[in-house]
Formats: structure tokens, sequence, C-alpha cells
């Protein structure tokens, strides 16, 4: 596939990483040529020097025959003005934009072919600030990913001693819920990974990756650690966009006390939200904080768009007795370095952004990609079509699909007339056609192995 990336920073530079590792012709667009330089010595990618909604720089950068542009520039307006000229010009296939601000996003009819034609929207800010609420839904959880829109969970826990399962084998998991189904998808132990089998012992430490049905999340978390309380009293620290769309989202159901420095914002903020309390200070404050009764919070999370200060102020947070605290991470060189130390979950907003753009690059009817452990692995949500005779799986019970090493099927989800049904991938389920289909793969080279399994043969047309 030819793709088109605009925008060399942290989103542009990982998705380039991501996709030129299988296979596709990649040319990366960008005013900055140093950044440019940078990614040339790490991949084999072409780059372009120039304003990316410029039409000539857009054609030297090859949009004449390109299948796909990705626009993930810092401004919005150059994105969609790029988007535009690839379809007026060049009757580009596919256009994914990113749009951060909520004053366009609030305007669903402007993203439309008869006005600015884009095809798939991503707004990092509302991605992030979706995912931090999941996991604050599941407290004790690492990561929570949603799959068939919500009603199925892939879930990472860190197994604690004293848990039922830890030091027993994975096939005695039926017999500790004998009326909860579930599957481990993957364990990672001491950062490397293990192929889940019925002899496999469960270790304390142990990062867990498990599936279920969302009602049945927390049962399966009770047997792998200590469950924790609901959460009750959060801090926010930082009032941009991603602080500002977590306290709408949380304010109605939590304590929430939004901190932010600028005084200006502060007075917009408090009138965007109607019952979180918005403080005017700076996070690293340790007398606003104690103030504020920091040694009551459940959850402290630093939001800011600055690396350090979000850093410097979970660990002064968490020495001062919040109980779990939750850090925006840019830069993801600084991920492995901050968690689990003090800081309990480093949250990565260009890993949360990358599984929603490759959910639109892979072939196959994939309908969501998730990146997980950095990159290296991957769950994906793909659509099973065809019938036995066209299809390398349709009409196969588990066992007998030909899965790449290292890949497995967590669950399915089907669509009947009683409505959605989801069914844990234990070896004698059959897939039929239509089904949702989880795979999570421990190495994602084999990500082209998946895409291949579901393709449809020529008898099916």
């Amino acid at each position: 596939m030819k793709i088109i990336i605009l925008g060399a920073g942290q989103v542009g530079g990982t998705l380039a990483e991501n996709l030129a590792s299988e296979a596709n012709d990649i040319t990366v667009i960008d005013s900055n040529e140093s950044r440019l330089r940078e990614l040339c010595d790490r991949i084999d990618i072409g780059v372009v020097a120039g304003e990316g909604s410029h039409p000539d720089v857009l054609v030297q950068g090859g949009i004449e025959d390109a299948d796909l542009l990705v626009a993930v520039t810092n401004n919005d307006e150059i994105n969609m003005i790029a988007c535009q000229v690839a379809h007026s010009l060049f009757s580009t296939p596919t256009k994914i934009a990113r749009v951060r601000s909520t004053a366009y996003l609030a305007q669903p009819r402007l993203f439309r072919e008869d006005s600015i034609p884009i095809d798939v929207l991503i707004s990092p800010e509302q991605l992030v600030s979706n995912y931090v609420f999941r996991l604050i839904e599941h407290p004790g959880a690492l990561q929570v990913l949603d799959f068939a829109e919500g009603r199925v969970q892939l879930v990472a826990v860190r197994a604690y001693y004293g848990g039922p399962l830890v030091g027993q084998e994975l096939r005695f998991l039926r017999q500790h819920m004998p009326s909860v189904d579930t599957r481990v998808a993957a364990i990672y132990r001491r950062d490397r990974p293990i192929t889940p089998e019925g002899s496999t012992l469960i270790e304390a430490d142990d990062e867990v990756f498990f599936i279920a049905a969302k009602s049945d999340i927390r049962a399966v978390m009770s047997e792998l650690r200590r469950l924790e309380s609901p959460y009750r009293r959060l801090i926010v620290a930082g009032g941009g966009n991603i602080g500002l769309r977590l306290a709408r989202k949380l304010e109605a159901r939590y304590s929430v006390k939004l901190i932010e420095y600028h005084a200006a914002r502060c007075k917009y903020l408090s009138e965007q939200l109607e019952h979180a309390i918005v403080l005017h200070g700076s996070a690293s404050d340790q007398d606003l904080l104690l103030e504020e009764n920091i040694e009551d919070t459940d959850v402290f999370l630093a939001l800011t768009n600055d690396d350090e200060a979000n850093v410097m102020a979970s660990m002064l947070a968490k020495r001062l007795g919040a109980r779990k605290v939750m850090c925006l991470i840019n830069n993801p060189a600084y991920v492995d370095l901050v968690q689990g130390g003090e800081i309990d979950i480093a949250i990565s907003p260009q890993q949360t952004t990358i599984g929603s753009l490759l959910t639109h690059v892979r072939r196959g009817d994939m309908v969501n990609v998730h990146s997980l452990r950095r990159g290296a692995a991957e769950a994906i949500e793909v659509i099973a079509h065809g019938d036995s005779r066209s299809s390398k799986v349709v009409g196969k019970s588990i066992e007998d699909i030909d899965l790449p090493d290292g890949a497995n099927v967590g669950a399915i989800v089907r669509e009947s007339p009683q409505g959605s049904q989801v069914i844990i991938a234990h070896d004698d389920v059959v897939v039929e056609t239509g089904d949702h289909v989880i795979v999570f793969l421990i190495d994602k080279k084999h990500t082209r192995d998946i895409e291949r399994l579901f393709q449809v043969g020529f008898t099916f047309f």
C-alpha cells in the first residue's frame, strides 16, 4: 500500500515505524527537516520537506497514485486542507485526519464529501480521555481495551501475592469461576511473553491479559489480585483538551477537582463544567495538594502537555499519600522508565492513537486494532467472511485454525436475531460467517499472516 503521512512528530513518526515494517511504501512530509533526517536514520522511508497542504509538495510525495493520506500534523487546518486538496485534485481514495479542536468536532456536517472530505477523523484527546475513563472504571487494571462496541474487554492486570489463582495452573480458572467464562490471552513475565496453555502457572508479578464479557471483568480480576474498592475522589492536573474532556465524563459519577495553572483557562473551565471544582494553581504546589486533601485522593491524574511536569507532580502526589497516580507521557522513551515505580500507570497518547489509525490501514475487514506493549504486540478485532470453501477460518473450530506462532483467539462476538452473543474462544468453538473474532498477537510481525488468514478466496465471489 502506498501511504503518505503528513507530520513527522510523535504520532506521525510512530505510525511510519509501524507501517514501514509491514512492507508498505511510506512517504513522510514535514516542514521540519531535522525531524525528517532523524526518521530517515531509523527507518527506510521516503521524505519530503515542505508544507503538507500545498499541492506541489503533495505531488513530490507521490499523492497522484497514493492509496491513503494520513494527515497528523499539529495543525488542524493544515490537516483538513490537505485532505480537501487530495480529494479535489488527486481523488485520493482514503483520507485520515487528526482534528483536535472541539469546535470542529462538534460539527459533524463539516466532514462530508460535499464539504471537507475526510473519511476518518482521529481525535487523540478523545481517544486518551476514553482510555483513562476505562481505567478509572476498573480499579487495579493496567490496561482496558474495548471490542465489539464495549461488549467485550481485554484487560491487563498485575497478579499479586495472595491472589486465588497465583501459583496455580490456568486450567483451574474454570473451576474457580464456574459461572464466568474467560480466557487468558497472554502473560508477560519479567517483560517476556509467555503463550498461555492449560499447564501454565501464574506467578506473582505476572502481567496477565485476559478477555471476557464486560460484565464479568471484575469477577476475573478478583481471581488474580486483591479487588480494589471503586474510586471516588479524583484530582486532575491540567485543564487542556484531555483534562476537560475527562472531567466532563467523570464529574457526574465521581468527586472531581481540576487544577489549572492559567487563570483565564480556569474561568473557561469553570463555565464548561457543572460539578467539578476548578482550582487555580500548580499541580506541583505541595501546599495546594495538602490543602485539597491529597492523602484522601483515590487517583491523581497528571494530564498536562509537559512530560517532566507530569512526572514530578505525580511523584509528589504519591509521596503525599494519593492512592494511585496516572501520568500522561508524550515521549515514548520515558514510558518504561516511569511506570511501575511511584507512578502506577504511564499513559502514552501515541500508542492509544496508533491503534485507531492502524484499524483503517490494515487489509481485511478489521474493526479494531489496539497496539500493546509499546507497539510490540497487537489485539485485533476482525470479521470472518465467506464459507467453508472460500475461507480459512469459517466452519472451522478454533483448534483447527492455522494461527501463526504467538497468536490466539480470545473471543468471538456473534450477532443473532436474539441480539449479540459473547463466546469465549475455547478449542471446540466453530467460527461462523459474520463473527467478530478477537485475536491477540504477541508479536505484531505476524499481523500480515492474520490478514491473509481472514481474506476470502475467489470461490466466495
